[in-house]
């Protein structure tokens, strides 16, 4: 069998099947805990698309923030991946506990039973370590605890059913002032939450992004954390190889008292002005209503029209 410790050869993109009526699929929580009635549309909705939906065993543990113990939340990932019957998992929600738990995950059985990995935020953890471990991309989208009454967005719940259903979706966004270097260009697209990959760097799910479209998103930060983890990034050599980099939304920046002086973007751009790259902002995923989901270690190309667009490239 395939050791957890074993990391494939590079690989340039991964064939995953697509999800068809009657599949079975689950819900499960790798983070923060949530309860029964909030996942109750989640599972309407997964219905209405003709699947048969599993709530995992310790779907509504709870401990104090989290969804169960460490241990609980990686017994029941663990026992989801291993079945056979399971064609995807949908993470309930991010927030934070992801890390905590990852490392315990044995991705042996993988080969044999792969299976689409749904979600974003703090679930960037498992995006990465899954494409460093086995070369599996998954998809960076909504998450159930995003389909209540109140927050369900309609175009990023069908932009969602299609990317499973049918294949990765081009998305096209409008050009940003902030843009750099426009230049078609295609790559591997990794990445996602700005603050995940900066709290991985040097661990078993940090990945290697030389050569790769790198995507970034954050929720909730400070403006001087965002210039800080830039820096590290830079520091750590991960910026200076990119194919490409895709700024999404970047919400609820906070400021000191004695302001930073740029927003998000403007400090970005400053960051990465110095690379040969293009730089493009302002792609409608991440944590807004309209987030748009992207398959993560799949060939994407990055070209520039009236919109900039990401293309999947299908070979």
């Amino acid at each position: 069998m395939l050791s957890n410790n074993f990391r494939l050869p590079f690989q340039t993109e991964t064939i995953m099947e697509s999800l068809k009526k009657g599949d079975l699929v689950a819900i499960a929580a790798t983070a923060r805990k949530v309860s029964k009635e909030e996942m109750k549309p989640a599972i309407a909705l997964l219905e209405s698309w003709g699947l048969t939906v599993l709530e995992s065993e310790d779907l509504y543990q709870a401990e104090n923030q989290f969804a169960g113990s460490d241990q609980t939340r990686t017994k029941s990932f663990q026992k989801l991946l291993d079945d056979p019957k399971v064609k995807a998992i949908f993470c309930a929600r991010g927030g934070y506990g992801t890390v905590r738990m990852v490392d315990g995950l044995d991705f042996d059985s993988f080969f044999e039973n792969s299976k689409w990995i749904i979600g974003y935020s703090d679930i960037t953890v498992l995006h990465s370590h899954l494409y460093k471990k086995i070369g599996y991309s998954s998809i960076h989208g909504p998450m159930p605890i995003n389909w209540q009454k109140d927050k369900l967005n309609e175009e990023s719940v069908t932009f969602l059913k299609k990317t499973l259903f049918e294949g990765t979706q081009e998305i096209s966004f409008p050009k940003h002032p902030l843009n750099l270097r426009p230049d078609d260009t295609e790559g591997i697209l990794i990445g996602g939450n700005l603050s995940v990959l900066y709290s991985i760097l040097g661990s078993n799910s940090d990945l290697n992004y030389d050569g790769k479209i790198l995507f970034l998103e954050d929720l909730d930060e400070y403006l001087y954390h965002i210039d800080r983890m830039l820096v590290g990034l830079k520091r750590a050599g991960k910026l200076s190889n990119l194919e490409a980099l895709v700024i999404g939304d970047m919400s609820d920046m906070k400021d000191n008292t004695v302001p930073f002086g740029k927003s998000a973007y403007e400090i970005i751009a400053h960051q990465v002005k110095e690379f040969t790259y293009p730089v493009v902002f302002g792609a409608p995923c991440g944590h807004e209503p309209r987030n748009l989901s992207l398959q993560l270690g799949a060939r994407y190309k990055l070209s520039f029209g009236k919109d900039v667009k990401l293309s999947p490239v299908i070979r």
